[in-house]
Parts: C-alpha cells; sequence; structure tokens
C-alpha cells in the first residue's frame, strides 16, 4: 500500500507539531517541496505570534496564460497531542495506535497538496499558476494565517482543506467569532478560620458561568465557557479567578449582542460575591459568506466534478484559515478532505480519500485554467 503520498503523510503526522512548535514539519516540508524542485520562501512572523517557525510561501509559476491562478493553503499546527504518536494503517485507514490524535488535521493536506504540486511538476500540465502557503499556529486562533502579508500572493482564489466531513462539501460560509477573558478579583482569607473576611472569586465567577447562555443559542450562533482557574490553596479562600469564553455567531450584531450580555452577567455576578471584575475582549477572526455562483465556488464545484463527485454546500460553526483570506477580499473557499473525529483518539482519514483528494486538487487546477 505504500506510495509517495501515504509515506509522506505518515512521516508528518509521526513528528509533533503543537501550535508554535512547528519547526520539524516545516523543515520537513520545505524537504520535500526541494526534492521536486520547488523553491520556498519562509517569513519572518515566527517571533511575532510565538512560533520557531514562519510561514512557508511556493510558487508554481503558470503555463498558461489564460485562466485563473489559485493558492492553496495548509496549517503546520496540530491541537495539542496528550500522548504518544503512532500513525499506522488498518483496514485501509490512518490513525493513531496510542491514545490521542493523528494530525490528520491538517497534515492530509499538505501531503494532498503537496503531492498534488508534485503530479503537475512530474507530469507537465498545463495550468495558471499555483502558490502553496503553509501557516502556523492556526489552532489556537488562525494566528500564522493573520500575520502573514497577503499580498504576497499573486492569486485571489484559494482553497484550504480544513473542514472533517465527506468530500465533496464546499463550506460558504464561516462565523465571526469574539473572546472574552473574565478576571474576578476577591479577598483571600483563611477558609477555617476566617471565612467570613473573604471574598471568593471563585464563587463569582461560577455564579456567572452558570447564568451564561451556553451552547447552541440559535442556527448560527454559539457561545462557549472553555477555561477557568483560579484558587491559590484549598484552605484559602480564593482571591483570583479567570474565565475564559467565546461567542460565535454568523451574524455579527449577535456576536455583539451576546458579548455584551455575558460582559452584564459577570459583572452583576461580581457585585453580588463582593468581587471586582477586569474584562478583555478580543476579536478572532471575521465571518465571510460566498455565493455559489461566484468564480472561487463555481470552480471548486467543476474541480469537485472533474473527480467524480457532486458538490454540497453547507456553512460552519468552525473557522479556518480562510477566514483570514476572506477578510483580505481574497476569495478562499474551505473543502472537506474526508477527516473523521479531527481532535480526538479516534482521528482519522481513508486512505482512498487521501488519493481521492489529489484527484479534487488537480481537478480544481484544470477547472481554474480553463476559467474565462
Amino acid at each position: 500500500m505504500s506510495t509517495p503520498l501515504l509515506d509522506l503523510l505518515l512521516e508528518l503526522c509521526a513528528i509533533p507539531s503543537p501550535p508554535g512548535d512547528e519547526r520539524v514539519v516545516a523543515d520537513r516540508v520545505i524537504a520535500e517541496l526541494r526534492s521536486f524542485g520547488l523553491e520556498s520562501d519562509e517569513d519572518d512572523t515566527g517571533t511575532s505570534v510565538g512560533s520557531n517557525a514562519g510561514n512557508l510561501l511556493a510558487r508554481l509559476p503558470g503555463t498558461v496564460e489564460a485562466g485563473t491562478p489559485l493558492f492553496l493553503c495548509a496549517h503546520l499546527d496540530t491541537v495539542p497531542p496528550d500522548g504518544p504518536i503512532e500513525p499506522v494503517v488498518e483496514d485501509g485507514v490512518v490513525r493513531n495506535a496510542a491514545a490521542t490524535i493523528v494530525g490528520v488535521d491538517n497534515k492530509a493536506a499538505i501531503a494532498v497538496m503537496v503531492e498534488a504540486t508534485r503530479r503537475l511538476r512530474a507530469e507537465n500540465r498545463p495550468h495558471a499558476g499555483v502558490e502553496l502557503l503553509f501557516t502556523t499556529k492556526e489552532e489556537v486562533g488562525l494566528r500564522g494565517a493573520a500575520a502573514f502579508d497577503a499580498s504576497r500572493l499573486h492569486a485571489t482564489v484559494g482553497y484550504v482543506y480544513d473542514m472533517a466531513a465527506p468530500i465533496g462539501e464546499v463550506i460558504l460560509g464561516a462565523p465571526t467569532a469574539r473572546s472574552l477573558e473574565l478576571r474576578f478579583h476577591g479577598r483571600a482569607a483563611h477558609s477555617g478560620m476566617a471565612p467570613e473576611d473573604g471574598r471568593s472569586a471563585i464563587a463569582a465567577a461560577a455564579r456567572a458561568v452558570a447564568d451564561f447562555r451556553l451552547g447552541r443559542i440559535d442556527d448560527v450562533t454559539t457561545t462557549n465557557a472553555g477555561l477557568i482557574r483560579g484558587g491559590t490553596a484549598r484552605n484559602i479562600v480564593p482571591e483570583h479567578c479567570v474565565v475564559e469564553a467565546e461567542v460565535r455567531s454568523h451574524d455579527d450584531a449577535k456576536v455583539a449582542e451576546l458579548v455584551q450580555e455575558m460582559l452584564e452577567t459577570a459583572g452583576f455576578a461580581a457585585s453580588l460575591a463582593g468581587c471586582t471584575l477586569e474584562t478583555e475582549v478580543h476579536d478572532q477572526y471575521r465571518a465571510y459568506r460566498l455565493r455559489t455562483d461566484e468564480p472561487a465556488v463555481r470552480i471548486a464545484a467543476d474541480g469537485l466534478a472533474r473527480a467524480g463527485f457532486e458538490a454540497r454546500y453547507a456553512l460552519t460553526g468552525g473557522a479556518a484559515d480562510a477566514n483570514v483570506f476572506n477578510a483580505h477580499g481574497l476569495r478562499c473557499v474551505n473543502l472537506a478532505n474526508g477527516a473523521t473525529d479531527i481532535h480526538t483518539p479516534d482521528e482519522r482519514i481513508a486512505v482512498d480519500d487521501l488519493e481521492r483528494m489529489v484527484d479534487v486538487t488537480l481537478g480544481i487546477v484544470e477547472a481554474a485554467r480553463d476559467a474565462a
């Protein structure tokens, strides 16, 4: 079953690359591109985003004057593994033999895009130009893509393969997200000798979280309180507590409304507990919405059809580097690649789907070449 595509994926997956530690994977991608004569440039964003690597950009100049140049983007990092990574192929499926992620998000996309580009060169297939971009720290807020100088891209139409769903699904829109950091300040006291002198920041935070509207608010809106930390010892009334939360929606007005609601709820909870509250709200990424009749989507549908798939259109509650590029005015489409249960120990992808995504990539390149 060994093929260059599968071998590359297994090798990439075996290299841990949590956000900020993408160096070894980046070097492996650089070497693989160089093996078939394609050089890459690494930008200097590593320091600014907190990574030991920068974003990588490689260009394959077009061989025809007509058509639409494309960029293909995949991220080098994975969610942090919480155990060893031992990628194996079982019954035609790539998975981890150990109890953590295998990293097919997004290393399957890296391997597919590199292999498709290798075949373009080896088989002298005509094309309108292809750029490959590999970003850092996607999993913690799309930070590498956000720091990348998008004006370096010659193409204005691009694709990421960062949706865990059956091949053929085309994402037409993703949400805006804002993060909240809520810092509750109380008063420390000995919990056995003078608890009445204390003001529990954890109790204030707990009341706030209990009163938040969390989960799915409507079809396009979600909220979550994902991290809470505080206290110094079991026998001390906790003086500090921090809650990290987020709001996501395809409707920017709903994001603003829910953020304000959570801030007011947290402030009320703090006052009831005799605590004070400090807050920070940060924009994480902006929503986008694509039309089925615009060129980037039509090229995707045509490319899928050339590979034997019918396009199916959907929205997502997750984000990808596509959010960043669409915010820059570049039309970037997120395509499903057949991965399953990403970010879990059951994360996997079928070997057949890897090959099919190479066919999809080549189909998209051909469709872009033929586009008016």
